[in-house]
């Protein structure tokens, strides 16, 4: 089966920066053993699969270990991709995903996904996760994923990760995200996954439905700035509405191409 491949650059304005993900267009779905193929193939965090069923889109993203249960970096690649690429009428999408409905709009260049608001809650840190940072955090908290609080920018920018240690704990789906307040934006963020093929995600829409509650807690304010202090660097535009969290970015594409299944 001959299939479209769209690898677009998720919260971005250029090429080679943000978080790359690849999107893939199917007229009905195939076995789920050859979407993680294809993921596993295509060798970046996320593979975007979606089918258009009129009124909705229904979407599906899988690392090439797993399938995801929210992927934000992914449906901004979606949308860009449904938006630029295949001529898609609307500038607003719908997409029915294992999160519900996502609504994405278009505004100009920037994409805005309303995902769920996750706040974290105080949790202790397991011992291997202690472990394998060579900074230890002033906080820890939890929702999907963990929240490492720091001091300051550099802290986070500084963190390594013991590989061989932090392999040793299976947090399927979530990962462990270190975050502090931002030397020239809110805050700021890393995320990593532990025994994923990528240790550490450049850059995480998912990840902010628990930093934007959290920071909004902490800074007494609702709309941010935030990057993703990763070597690609990632900017996102965030905003908490009760329930809901706001998480607004660009992206370029970077190649079109065409893969065979069989």
């Amino acid at each position: 089966m001959k299939l479209n491949l769209y690898q677009i650059d998720a919260f971005t304005d250029k090429v080679f920066g943000g978080n790359p993900a690849c999107v893939v267009p199917l007229d009905t779905w195939l076995p789920d053993e050859i979407l993680m193929k294809i993921a596993k193939e295509n060798a970046v965090a996320e593979t975007a699969f979606f089918v258009n069923m009129g009124d909705k889109i229904h979407l599906r993203w899988f690392t090439p270990e797993i399938e995801m249960d929210l992927c934000g970096h992914a449906t901004l690649a979606t949308a860009h991709c449904l938006k630029t690429l295949l001529n898609y009428p609307n500038d607003t999408f719908i997409f029915d995903t294992l999160s519900g409905d996502l609504t994405v709009k278009v505004d100009k260049d920037y994409y805005q996904m309303n995902f769920p608001s996750r706040m974290p809650e105080k949790a202790d840190l397991p011992v291997i996760i202690e472990q394998s940072l060579n900074i230890k955090p002033k906080e820890v908290l939890k929702a999907r994923d963990y929240l490492l609080v720091y001091d300051t920018e550099t802290e986070v920018k500084n963190i390594q990760i013991n590989r061989q240690i932090f392999d040793q704990i299976n947090l399927d789906p979530g990962g462990v995200i270190v975050t502090a307040i931002g030397d020239n934006c809110d805050f700021v963020s890393r995320f990593f996954t532990p025994q994923a093929s990528i240790l550490e995600d450049p850059v995480t829409g998912s990840a902010h439905c628990s930093l934007i509650p959290f920071w909004a807690s902490r800074l007494n304010k609702k709309v941010f700035t935030a990057l993703q202090v990763s070597k690609r660097v990632g900017k996102l535009f965030c905003e908490l509405m009760d329930d809901r969290v706001l998480i607004s970015g660009q992206a370029k594409t970077y190649s079109i191409g065409t893969l065979w299944t069989e």
